[in-house]
């Protein structure tokens, strides 16, 4: 008996169980034939299958040389294929394959597990998109499995009787909301479960739809785009990694999926299913695959010896929106996993809560938000073609959205940057950066970028004082917000607590662990002036573009004696701006105390500057 396996790798098994080499449009062309109500189409039908793009002719031709290849492997009375000269069917009586599981008699619950393990993989997850035919084949496929699905679902819901058959309808439940968030028979199966909460106690939150509907019109009347705005938010929740070995991983993994499960239950999210996140966290270009998965959040979670990190990521922008460490005491986490589930679960709902306004403005403006995310790209390399090339797009997305707070935001950014790297002090950049700082303010009071950028553009300006407090009061709006703590933790070198900047700027780093350049810059300079200064050199090192930090990397080597690799350093900062004077740029880098100015001064001095 032949076996043929279309779930995942799409392959024909003998009776050994060893593969059999058929071609691949073979393969499919069984499959599709499986499908089909008497397992029997035209060979006319069949090339419009497999070829839909090409003309008719060439379709058949292209029938013809596969038929001749399906011949050569094998002609005898077991052959799976029954070829005459206008049709092709399935002999069916030679052949099993995994979908039967759909259609056999088995006990509710036995039947669930099964339709569930199988559907953990794609079906013909191994085909390439070829032509539209094929695609929308296995479209319609894995819709009619899903309602298979939901159907024995239904039927087993009242049968368990054990914690894995509870765990078997969760997980089936799961998988059907992933597609169909507003499926409420479904929902109701899965709040009803043991230890569901949410239920009975869902987080204070908006209705996002409602929201959405509720947006302004567009400035010619026209509702917005309702794909984006009609969208319910999209979170994946990925699977912890574990970091140095430690132990503990699978009960950190089960944790992240009771998450999964109580955030199912809500009505206002779209949660990804934990074997699509498990995919997710395997694939090598994350990137490309959660976009493709019209994904808006992640919940990204490690392990460690301190315990379960977990931090929500708002993809668009990759901000990090809200974090917690949860302890994974092996002694009380079994009693503890459903608590710390529903307050994690809590704790998310509530963040993309506050958060989901933003998604519907950036949304509803994809013009304007492209050119946004051209700029944030480019924002961050602090070389001067980079920060113009930045500033140019952050002027186009205003040309689209003339109150698009992050567009005020990245421009009084990219000034603040400007009159960092030219060492200048041109006090028209900072004129610019406050003004767009302050317009950002004005379009968005409760977002933490405009505050951060009128704290640096203070700073610049020599208000110390007032910069903290921009600051300060930005990390109350958003206070995982790594690039807000930078920004403070530069601020507080320059307010003469270099101490308090260092942890500072270290939480930072450990929110965003591959730390922009500017991050190091901002630790090689708190480490100089608390005198450590092999630390200093060390963040210099770490930098991919040591450019701006030239300057205190010479600094830092001339204070610990080598003359030689401050001279280095110094050589390079002066061939990229042949006219910086010592005194000059100290009489405009606002310092609190004067002692940071002496000792900054003495370095500059020793490095030849």
């Amino acid at each position: 008996m032949l076996y043929l396996r279309t779930f995942g790798e799409l392959r024909m098994t003998d009776g050994t169980g060893n593969a059999l080499a058929y071609p691949a449009k073979a393969l499919l062309t069984i499959a599709y034939l499986f499908t089909c109500t008497d397992h029997t189409l035209t060979r006319q039908e069949i090339a419009a299958f497999l070829w839909s793009d090409a003309e008719p002719d060439q379709a058949g031709l292209n029938l013809r040389k596969l038929i001749s290849r399906i011949r050569q492997i094998d002609e005898s009375d077991r052959a799976p294929l029954e070829i005459t000269q206008s049709a092709v069917r399935l002999r069916t009586g030679v052949l099993s394959a995994d979908l039967q599981v759909f259609d056999e008699l088995r006990p509710p619950m036995e039947k669930l597990k099964a339709v569930s393990e199988l559907l953990q993989r794609d079906f013909a997850g191994s085909v390439r998109s070829v032509n539209k035919a094929i695609d929308n084949w296995i479209a319609r496929q894995q819709e009619i499995h899903l309602t298979k699905m939901r159907q024995v679902l239904l039927e087993a819901a009242g049968s368990a009787t054990s914690t894995e058959d509870s765990r078997t309808i969760s997980g089936a439940a799961v998988q059907i909301l992933e597609q169909n968030p507003t499926d409420e028979p479904v929902r109701a199966i899965l709040q009803s479960l043991p230890g569901i909460a949410a239920s009975r106690q869902q987080p204070a939150m908006p209705s996002f739809r409602a929201m959405a509907e509720a947006s302004s019109p567009t400035a010619d009347g026209d509702p917005p785009d309702q794909r984006g705005l009609g969208r319910l938010p999209r979170l994946v929740l990925l699977p912890p990694t574990s970091q140095g070995g430690i132990g503990g991983l699978q009960l950190a993994a089960a944790l992240v999926e009771d998450v999964t499960i109580e955030l199912c239950a809500l009505r206002n999210l779209s949660i990804v299913a934990p074997h699509t996140a498990e995919q997710i966290r395997r694939d090598s270009d994350k990137a490309a695959i959660i976009a493709r998965h019209s994904i808006s959040y992640l919940l990204d979670t490690r392990h460690s010896g301190e315990g379960l990190y977990a931090q929500l990521v708002f993809f668009p922008t990759d901000e990090i929106i809200w974090a917690m460490r949860f302890p994974m005491d092996a002694a009380t986490l079994p009693t503890q996993r459903r608590l710390i589930a529903q307050h994690l679960a809590s704790s998310v709902a509530d963040e993309l809560a506050r958060n989901e306004q933003g998604r519907l403005s950036l949304e509803a403006n994809p013009q304007a938000y492209h050119a946004y995310l051209v700029g944030a790209s480019l924002i961050g390399k602090l070389t001067l073609p980079h920060i113009r090339r930045a500033r140019s797009a952050f002027k186009e997305a205003l040309k689209y959205n003339h109150g698009f707070a992050p567009a005020f935001t990245g421009l009084a950014r990219s000034y603040t940057s400007e009159w960092l790297v030219t060492a200048q002090g041109n006090s028209e950049l900072l004129n610019l950066a406050e003004q767009n700082a302050v317009k950002s303010i004005e379009y968005d009071e409760i977002s933490a970028g405009g505050f951060r950028e009128l704290g640096v553009t203070k700073l610049y300006l020599g208000d110390v004082d007032e910069s903290v407090a921009a600051l300060s009061h930005a990390e109350n709006l958003s206070p995982h917000f790594a690039d807000v703590i930078y920004s403070h933790a530069d601020t507080l070198v320059h307010a003469s607590r270099p101490g308090d900047a260092l942890e500072k700027i270290k939480k930072a780093i450990a929110l965003n662990p591959l730390a922009p350049d500017s991050y190091l810059w901002c630790a090689a300079g708190a480490s100089y002036f608390l005198e450590q200064y092999e630390d200093a050199v060390a963040y210099v090192e770490a930098m991919k573009d040591k450019t701006p930090a030239h300057r205190i990397a010479a600094a830092s080597l001339a204070m610990m004696g080598d003359r030689r690799r401050a001279h280095v350093y110094r050589q390079r900062a002066a061939a990229l701006n042949p006219v910086f004077d010592v005194e000059k740029w100290l009489s405009v880098v606002p310092f609190k105390e004067q002692w940071q100015k002496d000792l900054y001064r003495e370095g500059l001095l020793k490095a030849g500057f």
